[in-house]
């Protein structure tokens, strides 16, 4: 185990109903007028919206409404709330939704505090420890960013999905009611179950020693993610599958099983790019691509892969042939997407890209690590071409 640190300020308040106390702690937290954002029609029609205007107005808060939030966000929705913040004189911001709207209203906590253009930010031209106050109410377990550092935006000019990672980011109070997922599509029930399958596969595979302490933390959020997406697709309105997910995907993402070790996140810079080439749902790309990274790397360290198909998908172990165990585990979570309707490759996905394509692709993806990607194992533009013509 190496030295690390671990910070998560979050205030989680779960359960159901919850979402009416949003009003109540954003005054808590010094708020006057409070910039409310989100995506699709979804809210208004099942009501929460309104819930939510009430609980801010019962608080003796003003409130603004931005909606326009699409999947991948975009950095001209970003701009565009930014301007409307202060215009209005917004000091608080309030996304409602998964992790688009909560990362897009990251972006204009960002840009109302700083003097210099987003596109800077997510570029790695410049850095910066300032945001606006962020608390979130979480309608979608996926990916994480009710409790993360973590920002993923658009860039519209070259298609670019870029991200900025900053302890700032993370949101003074998470609200999470998992009853305010079961009218999801079932999948993107699935994808956003993928999306926190892997974020602890992407800190799980890791090439550090003497970690058995997370590992087992980490294996015990992945066999229950497991089997409450099971539950969640076919009966979406079980209340602890939903909780289960929705929880899940908080500890899977804000640190915690990324402690004392190294992470990869090879398979997530792979599919941003996907992401912001073909617009695909984050989860489901994720799902298309990993086989294939995972077949091409897993001789770096079969034991670690071997561990992971027996302690998580219960494959039986062969201590004379960790190979073929860890070719099995890789089968065992083919198996699970196939079962909760995620996609396996790139044709299964929609998505057929052509050579001049992948080659753009694995460019712009070793473009932000400065030639190379990963960490389980550091691969290149030409390995990253492997990889999707492997997942084709």
């Amino acid at each position: 185990m190496i030295n690390f640190e671990f910070y998560n300020p979050t205030k989680v308040i779960f359960g159901k109903g919850v979402e009416a106390e949003a009003g109540k702690e954003i005054k808590a937290l010094g708020g006057h007028k409070v910039l409310v954002h989100f995506g699709g029609t979804f809210l208004q029609e099942n009501g929460t919206l309104d819930r939510v205007h009430q609980g801010l107005k019962d608080a003796g808060l003003e409130y603004v409404d931005l909606g326009g939030v699409v999947p991948n966000p975009r950095l001209g929705l970003v701009k565009e709330g930014i301007k409307l913040c202060k215009e209005e004189g917004v000091d608080f911001l309030l996304p409602i939704g998964g992790g688009s709207a909560i990362d897009s209203a990251k972006g204009i906590g960002y840009g109302l505090v700083n003097d210099f253009p987003l596109e800077d930010l997510l570029l790695g031209k410049v850095t910066t420890d300032k945001i606006a106050p962020i608390g979130c109410i979480s309608t979608i377990a996926a990916t994480g960013s009710e409790t993360s550092n973590s920002m993923v935006i658009t860039i519209e000019d070259g298609m670019l999905k870029r991200s900025y990672n900053h302890d700032c980011a993370r949101p003074k109070f998470a609200i999470m009611n998992p009853e305010l997922t079961y009218t999801l599509p079932v999948y993107q029930t699935a994808s956003g179950a993928s999306d926190i399958m892997m974020h602890t596969m992407e800190r799980y595979f890791t090439n550090t020693p003497d970690v058995d302490l997370i590992d087992r933390m980490a294996e015990g959020l992945l066999v229950s993610v497991r089997e409450a997406a099971k539950v969640a697709v076919k009966d979406p309105e079980n209340y602890e599958a939903r909780a289960t997910l929705m929880w899940a995907g908080s500890l899977s993402h804000n640190g915690l099983t990324g402690t004392g070790r190294v992470s990869d996140f090879a398979s997530h810079k792979i599919e941003h790019e996907l992401g912001g080439m073909f617009d695909v749902a984050h989860g489901a790309g994720l799902c298309a691509v990993w086989g294939s990274w995972a077949r091409y790397v897993y001789k770096t360290n079969p034991a670690r892969f071997a561990q992971f198909a027996v302690r998580v998908f219960d494959v039986a172990e062969n201590f004379y042939d960790a190979e073929t165990t860890a070719l099995k585990g890789i089968e065992a979570w083919e198996d699970w997407c196939r079962k909760i309707g995620m996609p396996t490759n790139l044709r299964e996905l929609g998505i057929t890209p052509t050579d001049a394509q992948i080659e753009e692709l694995a460019e712009k993806c070793v473009a932000t690590g400065g030639g190379h990607v990963g960490f389980f194992q550091t691969l290149y533009k030409d390995d990253v071409i492997k990889i999707y013509e492997m997942s084709r």
